[in-house]
């Protein structure tokens, strides 16, 4: 059955790197992790390495109206307790590689991916996630050999333990000669948990308990960079950055740094694409980058009732510490209160006290300031489109998309200079010419204001070189096609038998680009609310 639907593709007979996440766009997305995985098969089956991804299959309104077939069914243990499972493929491959969910009763079959609706985390988390891991496992070994993936590519700690169960625990020790690749997006977030749910692992060697062990707890995400084959971060600044400061995994970066490599993350340009995005009001025709910005800033400025001669800075993004979010009321009152000409939007959700601030605002400065306090894939196009600016004032940054996201639809970006946004946005000021957008060093409000000074003033004073930076922005690839073969050589490097296979014609594929949309109802076809931070903005 499992090859069966496999040969639906037309062209493949077998996944040669299969993709283990918790999240996938546009399946389930709460950051870049989405993005990251619902990209990388994509392109790489589009090279010819067909590859798949699996993710947990939540209550979602994107993965409910989806057509799903079963291709395995078993049952794994936890502490003694049976879960039954399903593993079922998208019908059809519609997304342009075959994507399959975990479906576990009990454990996935809830709204929300990490949280419930009210935004608390779920208590069972870890039950979740090992669970989860150990399903795709028991569907892997009802391959036959021949037909089991060549690479197994995990993400973060969700899936960090993969590596190591594979190695270590003797149920799944037929898969070990699998080679592992374990890609880290965000190391904020490791997983870590006590030995007293030790009890939840599935049995292992009595030697390999070590492995799990990092400052007395057990660490899923250094237990991967132990086991795995191969480690990678989305960005080569990121990687350094993890060496000198990774939340106390520092020194055993530094001890597996001969199998790591920082490759830094592309974006799917077929979805990013101003001139065909559905999502916007107005696409780029003709190449008229003027016309494209000014129209779409007039109608952000008309649903939000912003001034529309005053340069817009936006925010898009999640209202946490990591990303330098609970700077911006401050950066923002210091120009509001001095009088200055440029106006502000958010877009995102997160910490309660960062959200309180930015409601404040909105009261506090009608027509220089306005939020949504929510999240909306399609607005955020929106927002891409009319914005001048995109501030990104991170305290960590592991790759960025979002100021990939803005230079494409030529909103400059306005950043601190860490991880991705290091390696993608020279400051305007390079004596050489490459400069695409504004860097400041130091998180501290004197600084990001500063940095936003100079991007206003050469806003007022030389839109000249606006224009120009605008046109250079958008010429430059970021794509998929560009870091593909990066993550082809690492797997090569394993001994992977990665073997390109050649793509259908355009006759068999029908259309060139794979349909990736955006979920009906995050389609924004009418304006929303003025000055309504609670209003989700559907249609």
């Amino acid at each position: 059955m499992f090859v069966a639907l496999l040969v639906a593709t037309s062209y493949f007979t077998m996944i040669q790197v299969l993709h283990i996440a918790a999240e996938c766009y546009p399946a389930a997305k709460t950051g870049g992790l989405g993005d990251v995985v619902g990209s990388l098969p994509k392109y790489s089956t589009r090279a010819g390495v067909l590859s798949a991804a699996i993710l947990p299959k939540y209550d979602l309104r994107w993965i409910q109206q989806q057509e799903w077939v079963t291709v395995y069914e078993g049952t794994t243990w936890i502490n003694w307790r049976p879960w039954h499972f399903r593993i079922q493929q998208q019908l059809s491959n519609p997304l342009g590689y075959p994507l399959f969910v975990a479906d576990i009763p009990g454990l996935f079959d809830r709204p929300g991916i990490y949280n419930d609706p009210s935004g608390r985390p779920y208590g069972d988390e870890l039950t979740r996630y090992i669970c989860f891991q150990q399903a795709v496992l028991e569907w892997l070994l009802s391959f036959p050999w021949y037909h089991r993936p060549r690479v197994l590519h995990c993400h973060d700690h969700h899936t960090a333990l993969i590596p190591w169960m594979v190695k270590y625990c003797p149920a799944y020790q037929q898969l070990a000669p699998l080679p592992t690749v374990f890609t880290i997006h965000n190391a904020q977030y490791q997983g870590a948990f006590s030995w007293k749910n030790s009890y939840l692992l599935p049995p292992y060697e009595a030697t390999a308990g070590n492995l799990l062990d990092w400052n007395g707890l057990i660490n899923p995400m250094a237990t991967a960079i132990k086991t795995a084959w191969a480690v990678t971060t989305v960005s080569p600044s990121y990687l350094f950055e993890l060496h000198q400061d990774s939340l106390g995994l520092e020194s055993l970066f530094r001890h597996e740094w001969r199998k790591q490599r920082g490759i830094l993350n592309g974006i799917d340009t077929h979805v990013w694409n101003p001139a065909t995005d559905l999502s916007i009001q107005y696409r780029l025709e003709d190449g008229h980058i003027a016309e494209f910005k000014t129209q779409n800033k007039h109608v952000l400025c008309e649903w939000f009732g912003l001034h529309k001669d005053y340069p817009l800075v936006s925010f898009i993004g999640r209202l946490v510490r990591e990303k330098g979010a609970d700077l911006l009321p401050d950066v923002f009152r210091r120009f509001i209160y001095a009088g200055g000409r440029i106006s502000f939007l958010v877009l995102g959700t997160g910490e309660r006290w960062t959200e309180d601030q930015f409601r404040s605002l909105i009261y506090e400065a009608p027509g220089r300031f306005n939020a949504v306090l929510d999240y909306n894939e399609a607005l955020a196009h929106q927002i891409y489109a009319g914005s001048d600016f995109l501030i990104m004032p991170s305290r960590v940054e592991p790759c960025g998309l979002n100021q990939m996201y803005a230079m494409r639809y030529g909103t400059i970006p306005i950043v601190r200079a860490v991880g991705g946004l290091k390696d993608t946005v020279p400051d305007i000021g390079e004596p050489d010419g490459s400069g695409r957008g504004f860097r400041f060093e130091q998180f501290n409000v004197e600084d990001a204001a500063y940095a936003i000074y100079r991007a206003a003033s050469m806003w007022y004073n030389d839109p000249y070189t606006t224009a120009m930076v605008r046109e250079r922005i958008m010429s430059i690839d970021f794509s998929w096609e560009n870091t593909i073969e990066q993550y082809f050589a690492v797997y090569r490097s394993l001994g992977a038998a990665i073997e390109p296979v050649k793509p259908p014609s355009a006759e068999e594929r029908s259309e060139e680009s794979p349909k990736t949309v955006l979920p009906e109802d995050e389609l924004l076809l009418t304006p929303p609310r003025r000055k309504s931070p609670r209003r989700k903005r559907t249609k």
